[in-house]
């Protein structure tokens, strides 16, 4: 490992709650976009990247202040767990037993609960590994939290690749028979957070087909092929070119807001995604390791939220793409399981890289 290219990690005080102190670890590698990310929710915090005159500039959206990492109400950026995205009605049943989890979404559980891994302090801890130092952040979800089954206890290692990726690994062991399903929720505008809408920024996604989603954005249990649909982004296309269509699941989702079936094989790591930014350059490539994503195009932001450089977050002014599981996959056994057992280890990898476009 060549030393002086490896990554560093800088560690200052970020804030207090009444778990503990938080802090703010700064990634940084010669040729990357430096990435700061707090231990509070997991939170990546900022994203500082070149475009294609050199400026530099931050393309995670994020709260000016630490309060709003405390309080973490918008996702903006953070962990989550135990369960990312939608669950029906709030319930699902695991060897018989049924399980009751917090609704705070309308009638169905969103990404692990008012109280989920988004708003817990996890422990750091900087650890060296083939590309410099690392950060990892372990949290232990205790028996029933939320309404889970079994004390999980999570990993999470944030590391910057030699070519500029945000490396996320994930890895979670029970003591009792669970549901996990973890992502983070970052937002990006790769014009930069705050300027404006990301409805010019153009979309590619490695998926034939999507999942179809209720009034409550709850999987209808259908796999619907893209082809002749405005979700079709087999081809690079501006997010708003048929954001706005008379469709019914757009309709739904007001935009996007809907879980793509990744191609490849899940458990391996391949590139499922690329959006361009034509004015600035930046390109973000996303690679996985799971089976879905979901993309997400900012369609509740709505200008309460002042970003870090004081300007509102404005409707559609960022997008996110979560590697997941499917929605609601624990009340549908076709779909791939979600189920992890004593002995066995979650894993997922995911991967965020912010580059040039050529």
């Amino acid at each position: 490992m060549n030393t002086q290219a490896a990554s560093r990690i800088e560690k200052k005080p970020f804030g207090r709650t009444d778990a503990g102190e938080a802090f703010l670890f700064t990634l940084s590698r010669e040729g990357a976009p430096t990435v700061a990310i707090t231990n509070q929710g997991g939170f990546i915090v900022s994203i500082l990247a070149k475009d294609r005159a050199g400026r530099t500039a931050d393309v995670a959206l994020g709260y000016q202040g630490f309060d709003g990492y405390a309080k973490g109400k918008d996702f903006l950026g953070c962990l989550v767990g135990r369960y990312a995205n939608r669950i029906a009605r709030g319930e699902f049943t695991l060897d018989r037993k049924k399980h009751a989890l917090a609704r705070n979404n309308g009638p169905n559980a969103l990404h692990g609960g008012p109280t989920g891994f988004h708003s817990r302090l996890w422990t750091p801890r900087v650890v060296s590994g083939a590309d410099g130092e690392a950060l990892e952040l372990t949290y232990v979800s205790r028996d029933g939290e939320e309404g889970y089954p079994g004390t999980l206890t999570a990993k999470v290692v944030y590391s910057l690749r030699e070519d500029g990726g945000l490396v996320i690994d994930y890895t979670a062991t029970t003591d009792a028979p669970t549901i996990v399903n973890l992502t983070n929720h970052a937002y990006f505008n790769l014009a930069g957070e705050g300027e404006g809408t990301i409805l010019g920024h153009e979309l590619q996604l490695e998926s034939d087909s999507f999942t179809p989603v209720d009034p409550t954005l709850i999987p209808t249990g259908e796999m619907k092929a893209v082809a002749g649909t405005p979700f079709d982004f087999r081809k690079a296309t501006a997010i708003g070119a048929r954001i706005d269509a008379a469709d019914e699941q757009v309709k739904r989702g007001g935009g996007y807001d809907h879980n793509f079936v990744l191609r490849g094989k899940a458990g391996e790591l391949r590139l499922v995604a690329r959006v361009v930014e034509p004015k600035s350059g930046r390109a973000l490539e996303v690679l996985t390791t799971e089976p879905g994503i979901q993309f997400y195009s900012g369609n509740f932001l709505d200008g309460s939220i002042t970003g870090k450089s004081g300007k509102p977050y404005v409707k559609r002014g960022g997008f996110c793409l979560e590697a997941q599981h499917y929605p609601d996959s624990p009340n549908r056994p076709e779909w791939p399981p979600v189920v992890l057992r004593p002995g066995q280890t979650y894993r997922q990898t995911t991967v965020y890289r912010v580059t040039i476009a050529k």
